[in-house]
C-alpha cells in the first residue's frame, strides 16, 4: 500500500512503496548484540544529536531529560517487541466443549509505529480462528497482536505475522485477521488526511472461503458492548 502524500522526490516515493516481500521483521543478524541498557545508551546520544541539530537547548530544564525517555521508551516500550524475550508464552488447551464454531476477538486495540516515518499507527485487529481440538487463551491473543505490534511495522506485514503465529499455536491453518487503523504518516504529515483508515486483512484456511469469510465479516459489523 503506498502513502498518497504529495511532493515527495523519487528516492522518498521509493521509500513510501510498503508492501514486503518477506513476512518477517527486517533485522540484522547481530540485532541482539547489544543489551538493552547498551543500545539505550546509543539512542540516548542519538536523540541528543537530533534535538542538538534541530537547533534546541539541551540545558533547559524541560527537555534534558527528553533523549533518555525517548531511548527508554524506544527499546522498553514501543519497540519493546524487537527482543523475542518478550514474545508471550501461548499455553493451549484440550477443546473439551467439542465447540467447532468460530471465535472472534474483536476490538483488539493496537498501538504501532510505522517503518518508514517512525509515527504511529492506532486502530483495531480483529482475530478469528476454528479449534483443530486445541484453544487458547483470549487475552494472548490480545499479548500477540501487542507483541507484533511493538516494532517498526508494516501493516500489512502485522497483519501475516499475527495469523502465522496463531496458526503455529493452534496447530491450524483456519485463522483470520483484519485490522483497521490510522496512519499518522498520512493523518498528520503529507497529505494530512485526518479521516482515512486503512483496513488489511489475512485470510488462512477455511476462511479463505467466501461463506466462511463473510460470516466473520458480519460478527465484526456486530455492535459491540460498552466498556464495563
Amino acid at each position: 500500500m503506498k502513502d498518497q502524500s504529495l511532493g515527495f522526490n523519487d528516492l522518498d516515493r521509493t521509500e513510501e512503496d510498503h508492501m514486503s516481500a518477506n513476512e518477517q521483521t527486517p533485522l540484522r543478524e547481530d540485532a541482539f548484540a547489544l543489551s538493552d541498557e547498551e543500545k539505550i545508551e546509543r539512542i540516548k546520544q542519538s536523540v541528543s544529536d537530533i534535538l542538538s541539530t534541530l537547533g534546541m537547548d539541551l540545558t533547559d530544564d524541560s527537555i534534558k531529560g527528553t533523549p533518555n525517555r525517548v531511548a527508554k521508551m524506544f527499546v522498553k516500550e514501543i519497540f519493546g517487541g524487537l527482543n523475542p524475550t518478550k514474545k508471550p508464552s501461548s499455553s493451549t488447551f484440550e477443546n473439551k466443549y467439542k465447540y467447532g464454531e468460530m471465535l472472534v476477538e474483536k476490538n483488539i486495540t493496537l498501538y504501532s509505529t510505522c517503518e518508514h516515518h517512525l509515527l504511529p499507527i492506532v486502530g483495531k485487529a480483529h482475530v478469528a480462528y476454528i479449534s483443530k481440538g486445541t484453544v487458547v487463551g483470549l487475552s494472548k491473543m490480545n499479548r500477540i497482536v501487542d507483541y507484533f505490534a511493538k516494532r517498526p511495522q508494516v501493516q500489512e506485514r502485522l497483519n501475516i505475522q499475527i495469523v502465522r503465529e496463531l496458526q503455529q499455536v493452534l496447530g491450524t491453518e483456519d485463522v483470520a485477521c483484519v485490522i483497521d487503523a490510522k496512519h499518522l504518516c498520512v493523518n498528520s504529515r503529507g497529505i494530512r488526511d485526518i479521516d482515512s483508515s486503512t483496513v488489511t486483512a489475512e485470510y488462512g484456511g477455511v476462511f479463505k472461503q467466501p461463506d466462511v469469510r463473510d460470516e466473520f465479516l458480519k460478527y465484526l459489523q456486530l455492535p459491540s458492548l460498552e466498556r464495563i
